[in-house]
């Protein structure tokens, strides 16, 4: 995959990744999540800077859902993040925005300009069992939704993790 990255990744110029769904509140959550727990467990993450969102303001200020929460923290991770609602001024702001699925990757790059583009891309193109290529939303499903969503993002994200390590001058 090629990965937008203008220079080296490092501590004083980190990789800024914005994980984006719908209302913030279970994947992007999730994956923000996750990510931070695999950066950290690798020594990784002062070159990173990382975020989530939502395309819609539903549930700004809200915490991550209780299942989200509660099949995070059986793999030790917390999510910590408060839904926010995505805006254009992030995709300036950010080096990498990763939807979950179909309608958020277009929501997204509705806002963006043309040399925005590059940076929006589907959370499962790391995936390496990318399926339909979308995060299902997990929202209205049982515990086996978000044990289904959890795996995903664990797997997509450590793939990202492999592709970025390259590029990080300690």
């Amino acid at each position: 995959m090629d990965l937008p990255a203008e220079s080296p990744i490092t501590k004083e110029n980190p990789y800024k990744i914005c994980f984006v769904c719908l209302g913030n509140i279970c994947r992007s959550p999730t994956a923000e999540g996750i990510f931070q727990h695999l950066i950290d467990e690798a020594g990784l993450s002062e070159f990173f800077e990382i975020d989530s969102a939502g395309t819609s303001a539903y549930h700004i200020g809200e915490s991550a859902n209780s299942k989200s929460q509660r099949t995070a923290n059986k793999y030790g991770i917390t999510l910590h993040s408060k839904a926010r609602q995505f805006n254009a001024s992030d995709l300036e702001n950010f080096d990498l925005v990763l939807a979950m699925d179909n309608e958020n990757f277009n929501n997204v790059c509705q806002m963006a300009d043309e040399h925005h583009q590059s940076k929006i891309r589907r959370m499962r193109d790391f995936d390496p069992d990318p399926g339909n290529r979308e995060v299902p939303d997990p929202y209205h499903g049982g515990a086996e939704g978000f044990e289904n969503v959890f795996q995903i993002v664990k797997r997509s994200c450590q793939q990202l993790i492999d592709e970025l390590r390259p590029h990080i001058r300690q």
